[in-house]
C-alpha cells in the first residue's frame, strides 16, 4: 500500500507471508507429534482422564472437575467453572500423547490454585484481546484510508492489547508444562522412555505458543510500517 518495490509490490506483505509460514509450520508440528504419540500406549494403560485425576489429587485438587468435551485438541482449564475438559482424543485414550495433554491441562489448575501471576493476568486481559483483535485492523485501515493519525495509533495501540496477551500466554503454557512433565514423572505415572515422548508433544504444543506471539509481533510491525509509510507521503 505505502512501502513498495519493484512493480509496485507492497513489501509489507513479506511479513504476512512470513507470519503465515511460521504458523503453518507450528500448527503442522504439533499435529504430527500429536499424532505420532498417540499410537503409543503407555505401560500402564491409564486414560488421559485417570491421569488427569491423578495429577490434580496429588495436589488436593479434589474440587477440579474432569470432563470430555467434543473435538480434537480442544483441550482446556475454565478458572471460572474449576474444570478440566479433555477433547475426545485424549479423554478416553491411554497413548503418551493423552497423558502429556491431561497432565498439561492440571498443569493450570494448579496454577490457579497457587495463584500463578500471569494466569490471573492473562484472564484480566481476555476481554480487552478480544475486543483489541476484532477491531484494531478495521480501525487501523480506516485511519489510513481517512488519513487519521488519530485512528491509525488507536488501530496500533489495540493491537498491542492482543500482542500483550499472546506474550503472557508463553510463560503461562511453558510453566503448565512444566508442571506437567514433573507430576508425570514423580508420581511414576509414565515409564523413563515413555517420558520422552509426552516431553516432545508439550514441546511441540508450546511451540505453537510462540509462533502465535510471533505472529502478531510481525503484524505489528506491519502496522508500524505502514503508518511510516504514511507519514511520508
Amino acid at each position: 500500500m505505502y512501502l513498495r518495490y519493484g512493480y509496485g509490490i507492497d513489501a509489507t506483505y513479506l511479513l504476512i507471508i512470513l507470519a503465515l509460514i511460521l504458523t503453518m509450520a507450528a500448527q503442522t508440528y504439533m499435529r504430527s507429534s500429536f499424532s505420532r504419540f498417540s499410537r503409543i500406549r503407555n505401560m500402564r494403560g491409564l486414560t488421559g482422564a485417570q491421569v488427569a485425576q491423578q495429577v490434580l489429587a496429588s495436589e488436593g485438587l479434589y474440587q477440579v472437575q474432569i470432563v470430555p468435551v467434543g473435538g480434537s485438541l480442544t483441550d482446556h482449564y475454565d478458572p471460572r467453572s474449576k474444570t478440566v475438559s479433555l477433547s475426545e482424543s485424549v479423554y478416553n485414550s491411554t497413548s503418551l500423547a493423552a497423558a502429556g495433554v491431561a497432565a498439561h491441562e492440571c498443569g493450570h489448575a494448579i496454577q490457579d490454585a497457587k495463584g500463578y501471576a500471569p494466569l490471573n493476568i492473562r484472564a484480566a486481559l481476555v476481554p480487552a484481546a478480544n475486543f483489541g483483535s476484532s477491531f484494531s485492523w478495521p480501525l487501523f485501515f480506516i485511519g489510513l484510508v481517512m488519513s487519521s493519525g488519530i485512528l491509525i495509533q488507536a488501530g496500533i495501540l489495540l493491537f498491542c492489547l492482543a500482542l500483550l496477551f499472546q506474550l503472557v500466554t508463553l510463560p503461562v503454557e511453558i510453566n503448565a508444562s512444566r508442571r506437567a512433565l514433573v507430576k508425570l514423572e514423580t508420581l511414576n505415572l509414565l515409564g523413563t522412555e515413555e517420558y520422552s515422548g509426552a516431553r516432545k508433544v508439550l514441546t511441540a504444543a508450546a511451540l505453537t505458543y510462540v509462533a502465535a506471539a510471533a505472529t502478531s509481533l510481525l503484524q505489528l510491525l506491519r502496522m508500524l510500517a505502514l503508518s511510516g509509510g504514511r507519514r511520508r507521503r
